[in-house]
């Protein structure tokens, strides 16, 4: 099988690298799995003090890949096999304790932007171009982004591009918060590293500490709308709009829905 998530560490920094550019890094179950456990092995690894989560290619990823991710849903739902594995959207399971930074690039497309929204800082290159359009789908966000980009960005940023599905660039996400900074293309994954090497620089316990304090000041109240995300998102697949979306998605179209 094709590794399709690289691991490399520098120090005290361990790098995980999205890498299937083929398919603008799209994921597909096998590499949602892969993810899963290399944030595992980060969290299990006494070494490593702080993750960076980047892409190799053009493209930080293109989102799912629809077409062969629907059928695991509708079956049920996704299960990480690794024993060890950590959840990278942080909904399930066990949670991440070490600070993560992530580079984007080129499309940063919906549960791409779930990824950023689930890390704790986030660098991108100047060509970043968003998108969280599930809506035009037939579907919605079921990664995070409906409990944490409101959160993140306010009410009306969040609900400005979630509910269009329409794309919006670097400085756009800067501007509400989606990124903390913009840098020229390529050297995203070298600010972030910086960024990372010099958190790993701070006592360890601190930053463990300080992150345990923070999270559950707003990750209070998120438990009731998580245990909906996948039973909305399987009734959701039930429907025929949904049915057209995989169809729009496969025949790279433009869906038409019918309301039911």
């Amino acid at each position: 099988m094709t590794q399709q998530v690289t691991e490399e560490t520098r120090g005290h920094v361990r790098l995980i690298g999205l890498a299937r550019p083929a398919q603008r890094n799209a994921f597909d179950s096998a590499m949602l799995d892969e993810l899963a456990a290399a944030y595992g092995r980060v969290e299990d690894d006494v070494t490593v003090r702080a993750g960076v989560l980047y892409a190799h290619g053009d493209h930080f990823t293109g989102g799912l890949d629809l077409a062969e991710v629907a059928n695991h849903l509708t079956a049920g739902g996704l299960e990480y096999s690794s024993p060890g594995a950590i959840d990278p959207w942080g909904l399930v399971g066990r949670k991440r304790t070490k600070p993560l930074v992530v580079a984007t690039q080129g499309w940063c497309m919906t549960l791409g932007i779930e990824l950023l929204l689930a890390a704790d800082v986030r660098v991108a290159a100047k060509d970043s171009r968003f998108s969280q359009m599930e809506v035009c789908r037939g579907i919605y966000p079921f990664g995070g982004a409906t409990l944490r980009f409101p959160r993140e960005t306010g009410w009306g940023n969040a609900m400005r591009w979630m509910l269009t599905g329409e794309e919006f660039d670097a400085l756009e996400a800067q501007r509400i918060g989606l990124v903390q900074e913009v840098v020229e293309p390529g050297a995203q994954l070298e600010r972030a590293v910086q960024i990372a090497e010099r958190i790993a620089d701070q006592a360890p316990l601190g930053v463990r500490t300080l992150l345990q304090s923070a999270r559950p000041t707003w990750e209070h109240g998120q438990e009731a709308a998580v245990e909906r995300l996948v039973p909305d998102l399987l009734d959701l697949f039930s429907s025929e709009d949904a049915a057209e979306g995989v169809r729009s998605f496969v025949e790279r179209r433009r869906a038409t829905f019918i309301g039911r």
